[in-house]
């Protein structure tokens, strides 16, 4: 989580974030899909993976166990503490931090990988250059974004990411994911989607 979105008490919230579906990931077939997604936007190799706003860490576990090296960050203990026990034994560390500045060094990263955090920043296009800046030459951001609810819907729409990140990014590739109820744990009918940026 960021610091834009602490009016929120994520660690409060930590205990049962998990309980959503695509939160915890224990459904077996919402697990397989985040799984099989997520090896599409990472590299075959094993490289070194930044999951900002990692909340408990589950999609840290899943690049995990595709053989990457993870260091996740999260402005919230509570939920830092629930991604190391989940993690433990993994080639995996995890910060209590901003998502907008995390505490690590630049060009240390092959991937950048954040979901559902960018909506909810004041300056969005200054947040990814500064995430554009933590990856070596070569390296993607992955976000994970949409724009929730039909009455007053929040969030960031996909035209909109692909044109912030036109400063940043020569290649930008949207996968769109609402029609994929096993993401969700359940049909969906707002907008969301992937993006993979690269140089």
């Amino acid at each position: 989580m960021s610091e834009s979105e602490a009016s929120v008490d994520w660690d409060a919230a930590a205990p049962a974030f998990d309980d959503e579906p695509d939160h915890g990931l224990r459904d077996p077939e919402v697990r397989r899909a985040w799984a099989d997604r997520l090896r599409g936007w990472l590299p075959v190799a094993a490289a070194d993976v930044l999951d900002l706003g990692c909340g408990t860490g589950s999609l840290s576990l899943l690049a995990a166990e595709q053989g990457h090296r993870v260091t996740g960050v999260d402005l919230s203990p509570a939920m830092v503490d629930l991604a190391r026990a989940k993690l433990a034994g993994r080639d995996a560390v995890f910060l209590v931090g901003d998502a907008t500045a995390p505490p690590v060094g630049e060009q240390r990263y092959d991937v950048v990988l954040v979901r559902h955090v960018l909506w909810s920043l004041p300056d969005p296009a200054r947040v990814l250059r500064h995430w554009r800046g933590l990856l070596r030459p070569g390296g993607r951001l992955v976000l994970i974004e949409g724009r929730w609810g039909t009455v007053s819907p929040v969030g960031i729409s996909a035209d909109r990411l692909t044109g912030l990140l036109a400063p940043v990014a020569g290649h930008v590739r949207v996968e769109r994911l609402s029609d994929d109820p096993l993401l969700w744990g359940r049909a969906v009918a707002d907008e969301r989607y992937a993006v993979v940026a690269t140089e």
